[in-house]
């Protein structure tokens, strides 16, 4: 068995599984939002900012090869540089999610000259059960599901993200 369909397996032996007609959170106060996110690979942590300062951090899980850049469809990496958040989702497999702008115009040339897919669906998303510390994704950010409420409640689509090595 993959190490994937077990993972899946073991989130619906947990209850995990989405739930197909979920309310999502509201939206914080706009003055209580964030207007940038930071992400540190190398740290494990996530930041929420609001006028420069810091409003909220979070322990993080990513792709199964979390070193480097991600440069193709498959990799396992998550990407690094400046992006947005351009999307939200409600009806996740993994909870809740919240779209990277991955790939950018960059990443996009720089697969074209490869000769390779750049990859997409890159999402900070909940699922993770509390207590598992091993990355597992495909490349994404990955947080439990009361954090993914939480942010989801904090940040609104267009906010910018920096991840860093």
């Amino acid at each position: 068995m993959s190490a994937r369909l077990a993972w899946a397996l073991a989130l619906l032996a947990l209850g995990l599984a989405p739930a197909s007609a979920r309310t999502p959170p509201a939206m914080a106060a706009k003055a209580q939002q964030a207007d940038r996110i930071q992400v540190d690979k190398s740290e494990r942590r996530m930041r929420l900012y609001r006028d420069g300062k810091l409003i909220r951090t979070y322990p993080i899980l990513l792709g199964d090869a979390p070193a480097g850049h991600k440069r193709q469809q498959g990799d396992e990496r998550t990407p690094e540089g400046d992006y947005r958040i351009s999307g939200r989702n409600p009806n996740s497999r993994f909870h809740l999610s919240l779209r990277v702008s991955y790939p950018n115009a960059a990443d996009r040339r720089q697969a074209q000259a490869r000769g390779v897919d750049p990859g997409g669906d890159i999402m900070i998303h909940g699922g993770t059960p509390r207590g598992y510390a091993r990355d597992w994704t495909d490349g994404c950010i990955a947080l439990t599901d009361s954090q993914i409420e939480e942010v989801w409640s904090l940040v609104p689509t267009g906010t910018p993200i920096r991840i860093d090595p």
